[in-house]
């Protein structure tokens, strides 16, 4: 059996699967009703400093994206960090963390961008027994406008002064969670290497306001007639998420920089690529929202059976396998050809790839009075789009033309290039044209 046990910068749990800091880490019943359910881990919700109250808003904090089987896509937040009394949760929290000694505990922060209010909080959460501490560098909404969150996060420097102060003031390890709205994911990733950062955690949710109430011309969640922007998370942001993990991974600056992967992971394939792709653990917060706690048993069983089916002991096995392989553009290789295929047996005559290409695209794939689809290969460039429209999983797929082999779209064999300097790609060649 394959062994899921996660040691992520130290901190060990019986699997790499997280609840990320939002309304399901906030108080100690949650806590405790996710580890029963299996999870490995928590990051409690956003602990800010003593001082005047957090006050949420007591009207609808979410708007949401839905698929046409309204199956929620994504959700928009405007809940701010907890607004229950520090020391309310610090006294929870020891007690979480005393009663499963063997589930991570980390504790995300976020007070003023002064060096004695982290002075000041960091002893307490200390004090608790926690595993670590995430500094929340991404909140979009709320706390940005108070010069924290992602007001911190969209600034290198104050990144790395941040990280510096926590580091020199607690033996606990550093999680420097960023934030996603900005131009390169890079630079903040450094900054917290520089910081001396233990770990990074991506991404922290997408500025966005997902729906405007046309009666009411307001954007929605509506409070008392106005709205806000707020936080985007859920499955329609796991792309955006992964290739900014991939970016720090991948960057030389940052590649042995442990990352903890965090935005649509719904399944335990999600899991698996963002850790394929160099996140050593997944922190899941909108599918626990969507389908309750249990959801991570599925999880668990998923990448256990996969795991021993590839032949992975553990998940260190397959943590940044596939970064190699994440490149630029202009390092592709332009001699692999593929040609679209469709299988007839399975094709229902739907007509959408046609359609889609005759009018978008290439041209490429004809339909005759009986309504058969065929492939033109002297016309089509491969670009998958039927692959994607078709609606039977498989019925179009995508065939590799061998070495040799012509093809008829441009009347050339397909080849290599044996000397890189000749290649169309090389930026040199590129240039030169």
């Amino acid at each position: 059996m394959a062994d899921l046990t996660s040691t992520f910068v130290g901190i060990k749990s019986p699997n790499p699967f997280w609840l990320a800091s939002a309304p399901p880490t906030d108080k100690e019943y949650n806590v405790r009703r996710a580890f029963e359910a299996g999870w490995g881990g928590v990051v409690w919700k956003t602990l800010g400093s003593e001082g005047p109250p957090v006050v949420n808003v007591n009207g609808p904090r979410y708007g949401a994206i839905f698929g046409a089987d309204r199956r929620l896509l994504g959700l928009n937040n405007i809940e701010l960090i907890t607004d229950r009394p520090l020391q309310t949760n610090l006294r929870e929290i020891k007690a979480v963390k005393r009663d499963y000694p063997d589930r991570a505990v980390v504790v995300s922060l976020m007070v003023p961008c002064e060096e004695d209010a982290w002075k000041a909080i960091l002893p307490v959460v200390e004090e608790t027994g926690a595993d670590g501490v995430e500094l929340n560098f991404g909140c979009p909404h709320g706390m940005a406008e108070r010069g924290m969150g992602s007001a911190v996060g969209q600034v290198p420097e104050y990144i790395e002064m941040v990280t510096r102060w926590c580091k020199q003031n607690t033996r606990m390890p550093v999680i420097v969670k960023l934030t996603p709205n900005i131009t390169d994911i890079r630079k903040p990733a450094e900054a917290a290497k520089r910081g001396g950062a233990d770990a990074v955690s991506l991404i922290n949710t997408i500025n966005s306001i997902t729906s405007v109430d046309l009666d009411a011309m307001s954007p929605e969640p509506m409070i008392d007639g106005k709205g806000t922007h707020g936080g985007y998370c859920g499955p329609a942001v796991k792309p955006i998420a992964m290739n900014m993990v991939a970016e720090i991974a991948r960057n030389a600056e940052t590649a042995d920089v442990p990352i903890s992967g965090i935005g649509g992971i719904t399944t335990w394939r999600d899991a698996a690529e963002f850790m394929a792709l160099g996140a050593g653990n997944v922190q899941v917060c909108t599918a626990a929202m969507t389908y309750g706690f249990k959801v991570v048993q599925e999880m668990i069983s998923g990448l256990s059976q996969w795991m021993d089916e590839k032949g992975y002991e553990s998940t260190a096995d397959f943590v940044g396998k596939a970064t190699p392989n994440v490149t630029d553009w202009q390092y592709l290789n332009l001699n692999h050809v593929t040609k679209a295929v469709i299988n007839q047996d399975d094709c229902i005559k739907c007509g959408r790839c046609y359609a889609a290409c005759e009018d978008t695209s290439h041209q490429a794939i004809l339909m005759s009075e009986d309504r058969v689809f065929t492939v033109d290969d002297s016309e089509c460039v491969a670009c998958n789009l039927c692959v994607n429209v078709c609606p039977v999983e498989n019925c179009i797929t995508m065939k590799t033309l061998e070495k040799g082999e012509v093809d008829e779209r441009t009347g050339e064999k397909v080849g290599d290039y044996s000397n890189w300097t000749e290649h169309p790609n090389n930026p040199a060649v590129v240039a030169a044209e």
